[in-house]
């Protein structure tokens, strides 16, 4: 397992941006696969967006493509995900999550460890 720990959320207006943080304390880290996924009250989680190990490779939801980017820095053990242009309808819990294959999915069952989320809450 890879204890991950998010941070960054919080409360914004609508049009602001936020910047997410996943920090995991293993080594594995930096050879897996990293996903941000969200989850609204009453709602499934879903998939946001992912990145390879190396940072060369990246998969957008297509209700995030263009308004958020995913990224990492190895040598801190550290993901990202750069919110910009929020709309209320990206209020949610958001999870970030590793999994161990090679190709990029957006199946949350493929990731084997997960953070504990941080809440995004974005209001008109």
């Amino acid at each position: 397992q890879e204890p991950l720990v998010e941070s960054g959320g919080g409360l914004v207006q609508a049009g602001d941006s936020l910047r997410l943080s996943c920090v995991a304390s293993g080594r594995a880290f930096n050879s897996y696969a990293l996903g941000w996924f969200r989850q609204a009250p009453g709602r499934e989680r879903e998939f946001v967006a992912a990145v390879r190990w190396s940072g060369g490779e990246t998969m957008y939801a297509d209700s995030v493509k263009g308004r958020f980017t995913i990224s990492r820095d190895n040598a801190k053990s550290t993901g990202y995900l750069e919110m910009n242009s929020l709309k209320p309808e990206d209020t949610a819990v958001y999870y970030c999550a590793v999994n161990p294959f090679l190709v990029l999915t957006a199946e949350e069952g493929q990731y084997v460890a997960w953070g504990q989320g941080t809440q995004v809450t974005v209001s008109t």
